[in-house]
């Protein structure tokens, strides 16, 4: 039997917080929205505690995920970044985080913002946001979209059934549940 995140995270000391309190809620705050792609791509090839162990750093060295401030980095913050051993110091991934920031104060003017953009493409399968993902922003394969997706309530899966969390969670507004209420049927495998 595979354990799934709801099977480790309660009561652990850095899973439990999140797993309870914020994984699969939704979010529209632009900051926070840019924060949680940030932490997804930079967990690839890494475990998802050792992000959660680096995030006050993270947040710190991205100037708390302001999209502003980070899309106008420039060499010498590249650098600051790459010398910070709070953080994960992979020139890609910092590039990355700078160009999406780019791309995301784009988004403020075709959408209103990262959560208008967002609302304006749901539903779609997972497949279609990873390619719509790919085609926006940079260092976005298909387990970074997804759970980044899962994360933030746009696509089913990130709480088992019978998780507590899961009922918690059913007062929400949840994109993909109300997707689905509607009618959508592209969550295959979900």
């Amino acid at each position: 039997m595979t354990l799934s995140y709801c099977d480790i995270a309660p009561g652990h000391p850095w899973h439990g917080p999140y797993h309870e309190s914020e994984y699969g809620v939704p979010l529209d705050d632009e900051a926070a929205l840019f924060e949680r792609l940030v932490l997804e791509i930079n967990q690839a090839g890494l475990s998802w505690l050792t992000i959660l162990k680096k995030r006050a750093a993270f947040r710190a060295a991205y100037d708390g995920f302001d999209v502003d401030r980070v899309a106008a980095y420039g060499p010498a913050d590249i650098d600051r970044l790459l010398a910070d051993p709070g953080i994960i110091r992979n020139r890609l991934k910092i590039a990355a985080a700078i160009h999406n920031a780019q791309v995301i104060q784009g988004m403020r003017a075709s959408h209103g913002g990262f959560a208008g953009w967002l609302a304006a493409h749901h539903p779609r399968s997972k497949g279609d946001w990873v390619a719509l993902f790919k085609r926006t922003f940079r260092f976005t394969g298909g387990e970074i979209v997804g759970e980044f997706l899962m994360s933030i309530g746009y696509l089913p899966g990130a709480h088992r059934p019978e998780c507590p969390v899961q009922a918690r969670l059913a007062g929400l507004a949840l994109p993909w549940r109300e997707a689905r209420a509607a009618g959508f049927d592209g969550y295959a495998g979900f």
